[in-house]
């Protein structure tokens, strides 16, 4: 959950900016690239969907 809500943050260009900012040391690469790849995929998903909503 916390790779994901990082990745969600980072496709937003947002990131915090704390003294005790622990996602990066916490997080594996793995965690990372799964979380990157399925925020990806539900954002084609979503777009598809709109578009498909606004032409029909």
């Amino acid at each position: 959950m916390q790779a994901m809500k990082a990745v969600s943050w980072a496709f937003f260009g947002v990131r915090k900016h704390t003294d005790h900012d622990h996602d990066a040391s916490t997080l594996t690469m793995g965690q990372v690239v799964i979380a990157g790849l399925v925020g990806a995929a539900i954002f084609v998903m979503v777009v598809l969907l709109l578009v498909k909503f606004v032409t029909s």
